[in-house]
């Protein structure tokens, strides 16, 4: 198969979805949230519309262009998945195979329902993908040019230490901040909103640290947040804020409480389930050096004059994980 050929069967592939997606699916829909509570229906059509984006003809046309896969060799590119939202690996799968490459495929535990379905019907598609993609349980045993894992700072030194001498890229934990300066409208908190609690905030690109004025009204925040009060109805989530919510009262720390989700001033950027971190700022300018200074540790940052609110869990195809550019790396195999 050429670029074209394979451009059209990832576009042929998304309108299968479109057209129905409960159809396409079947019964892993509802077995894919038996399995991982987290994965609830509404988290998994908000991945759904994210993926229908993805394999738009035009989209995927404009993206492979910057690119060149003329007389490439093929190789073997062994594809380590995380499972902390649904579909997280699917794009590793996209570059791989759109780049002529032969995918084998590691799932996570907490995400392989879904990924393997997408397997199976591209592979009815087209079955010539049959020789193009493996699924592995044991990475020891596969025989692979290169790899691409994505997994936490603990797993990311034991990859980078098993995979030292492979062409490889290694993604460590990243998280997500949002910067206001007041004068955000109510839309616009809105969708801040969105980018907090979409997926729980267990995403690389969920929001857990904001970044406000001095004297901020903190109540106006808390106002914009309620759209997402029935999230304490979650099992899990419940018993995370339950959990923080005790440690913090028992420590006599300051957090502010709306019944849903734990508001507290800390400079860390990385919040536990269930809360939301803020810190002020005097100096925008100040801010700005310690993001620049600081860039590896944050995927996505929200602003006026960044990644537009609401639009954090909505990448496109060149908003790659880690800012490493995956097509490039592919290419230059």
């Amino acid at each position: 198969m050429n670029l074209q050929d394979r451009i059209l069967l990832f576009s042929a592939l998304g309108d299968q979805i479109k057209r129905d997606p409960n159809i396409f699916f079947e019964d892993s829909l509802n077995n894919a949230k038996i399995s991982n509570s987290w994965f609830t229906k509404d988290n998994i059509d908000v991945s759904v519309s994210s993926i229908l984006k993805f394999l738009e003809f035009n989209n995927l046309l404009e993206w492979v262009s910057n690119y060149s896969f003329i007389n490439k060799d093929i190789k073997s590119i062994l594809i380590i998945m995380a499972g902390n939202i649904p579909f997280v690996g699917l794009h590793d799968l996209i570059c791989v195979l759109i780049s002529g490459n032969k995918a084998i495929v590691k799932m996570s535990s907490k995400d392989n329902i879904l990924i393997e379905t997408i397997i199976n019907n591209l592979i009815l598609l087209e079955p010539k993908m049959k020789d193009f993609i493996l699924i592995t349980k044991d990475v020891v045993k596969a025989n692979f040019d290169a790899i691409i894992a994505t997994g936490s700072d603990n797993s990311s030194k034991y990859f980078d230490y098993y995979f030292k001498s492979t062409n490889s890229i290694i993604r460590k934990n990243r998280r997500s901040i949002a910067i206001l300066d007041g004068t955000e409208s109510d839309l616009e908190l809105n969708g801040l909103a969105d980018d907090v609690f979409l997926y729980f905030g267990l995403g690389c690109r969920s929001v857990s640290k904001l970044f406000l004025p001095v004297n901020y009204d903190l109540d106006k925040l808390l106002k914009a947040l309620l759209k997402y009060s029935d999230v304490i109805n979650h099992q899990k989530y419940s018993n995370n804020y339950d959990y923080n919510k005790t440690i913090y009262l028992m420590n006599k720390e300051n957090i502010l409480d709306n019944g849903f989700i734990l508001l507290k001033e800390d400079v860390s950027i990385q919040s536990p389930i269930s809360m939301l971190f803020y810190e002020f700022y005097n100096s925008r300018s100040e801010l700005d050096k310690y993001i620049n200074d600081n860039s590896n540790l944050f995927q996505c940052i929200i602003s006026k004059n960044d990644i537009d609110f609401g639009q954090s869990q909505f990448p496109k195809l060149d908003d790659y994980a880690d800012n490493i550019d995956t097509l490039e790396f592919l290419s230059k195999l």
